[in-house]
């Protein structure tokens, strides 16, 4: 009995992060590759014409097949969220490719939350305690509203946001709900410029200069996206203080 321990030890930990093991296998994978050249404005400039018309002549297989990438790239942790919304917009128009995207970064988002919390588990609850495992117990609390302030103001790169809630108790339906709705605003934001994006390109390439990301988006977006981040976290300071006041 005593024998077969510490086999099914080694068996337990393998099936936790198999799916993160994985995970880092397929990113490292596709570095050595060098698919990351194509996730570029640069690629864009240079493939724009074709890949337009190839959307045009293969409409719902490119639909499916950029969503199904899309959702994968989120998955692996590529970093290319901002890139690819871009490229959807420009593909699709913004409306049809801002939707496309909010379900594929939501689709890979929950996969890899669903990997990170398979590896983690409760490892805050179970390690830590004082002001962190306070931290975590507030965030546990008001998880659909931290997430959402998250979300909507992008502080934290978008793949630390997909992860870090696994070593909280947040449950699934909470995740995907807050990762939805709180991507919205920037998907739908980046969507648009990517339908623009193309008079940008031809007055840079006539310029002889390339277009970067940080080039396309404006202060008035920044602060947008602040002022909705601020709008989202006044309910759950305004509950915060609430039950300060209240008689212990």
């Amino acid at each position: 009995m005593n024998r077969s321990e510490p086999g099914a030890g080694r068996a337990g930990a393998w099936k936790r992060f198999a799916p993160l093991a994985i995970i880092v296998a397929g990113l490292a994978f596709a570095y050595a590759m060098g698919w990351q050249r194509y996730f570029s404005l640069a690629f864009l400039a240079e493939s724009r014409e074709s890949l337009l018309g190839f959307v045009e002549a293969n409409y719902l297989l490119t639909l499916a097949g950029f969503t199904g990438l899309y959702a994968l790239a989120v998955a692996f942790s590529f970093p290319a969220a901002s890139i690819l919304t871009i490229f959807a917009g420009f593909l699709f128009g913004w409306f049809v490719g801002g939707v496309v995207v909010a379900f594929a970064a939501t689709a890979g988002a929950t996969a890899l939350f669903l990997a990170a919390r398979s590896a983690f588990g409760d490892f805050l609850r179970e390690k830590v305690g004082g002001r962190v495992k306070r931290l975590a117990d507030g965030f546990e609390e008001n998880a659909f509203s931290f997430l959402l302030v998250l979300r909507l103001a992008p502080v934290f790169p978008f793949f630390v946001m997909n992860i870090a809630p696994a070593l909280f108790n947040v449950p699934v339906r909470t995740y995907v709900a807050a990762t939805f709705l709180g991507i919205l605003p920037g998907t739908f934001a980046y969507a648009y410029l990517g339908e623009g994006v193309d008079s940008v390109i031809v007055k840079a390439r006539e310029a002889g200069a390339e277009v970067s990301v940080s080039d396309l988006v404006t202060p008035q977006i920044t602060i947008a996206f602040v002022a909705l981040a601020v709008i989202a976290a006044i309910p759950p300071i305004i509950k915060r203080l609430r039950a300060a006041r209240r008689p212990s």
